[in-house]
């Protein structure tokens, strides 16, 4: 094998697979699709209550606000110290779900109309027992008015845990968008 010329980086000349995790069960990754694409549905008929349903009661929904970092800053990309569009507890989500459904709330009157849109899911257990780490991508385009039309996309790191009934739950999400400045004029939908 011949060795890295000073241009090239040492990593081109011995690439690394990545690490393997334990690999779920085709069941399993059929069930998780399943609980994010009813998840998806949920959110796009604004059914807001159902989709709290999801939630855990220790739920950690988090969506840090993106700087644009060269690579040779050291500082962390995502810092739970700085800005973040959403750093929700389920209290918090039940408080925006309530604005949103209020006569009062005139930026949803007519509504946004929403399209998630969720690919590339991962599925591989979590350091405690019924609890996975799930990653995914999403594409989220809404319709506000007659012409306004905006789009989110990213990715996003879950833990979903299976409580007493058997059933998942949402205990936290990361959502990393692409987008360093929000390009819509409001941030009015779950990702």
């Amino acid at each position: 094998m011949a060795t890295p010329t000073p241009a090239e980086p040492a990593a081109l000349a011995r690439p690394k697979p990545p690490v393997a995790s334990p690999g779920a069960s085709m069941e399993l990754v059929f069930e998780v699709q399943q609980f994010l694409y009813r998840e998806a549905r949920l959110l796009d008929e604004e059914r807001y209550e159902e989709w709290l349903g999801l939630m855990t009661e220790d739920i950690h929904y988090w969506m840090p606000g993106i700087q644009a970092r060269h690579r040779r800053d050291p500082a962390p990309r995502l810092d739970p110290r700085r800005m973040a569009f959403f750093d929700d507890d389920l209290l918090n989500m039940r408080r925006r779900v309530t604005r949103f459904l209020t006569p009062t709330a005139w930026a949803e009157d007519p509504p946004t109309r929403a399209c998630h849109a969720i690919s590339n899911v991962e599925v591989e257990p979590a350091g405690a027992p019924n609890e996975f780490i799930v990653h995914s991508t999403f594409i989220n385009t809404r319709g506000r008015g007659e012409a306004e039309e905006y789009m989110l996309s990213g990715r996003r790191k879950d833990r979903l845990r299976r409580v007493e009934d058997g059933t998942l739950r949402l205990a936290a999400r990361e959502i990393v968008i692409t987008q360093t400045v929000l390009l819509a004029k409001n941030l009015n939908v779950f990702l």
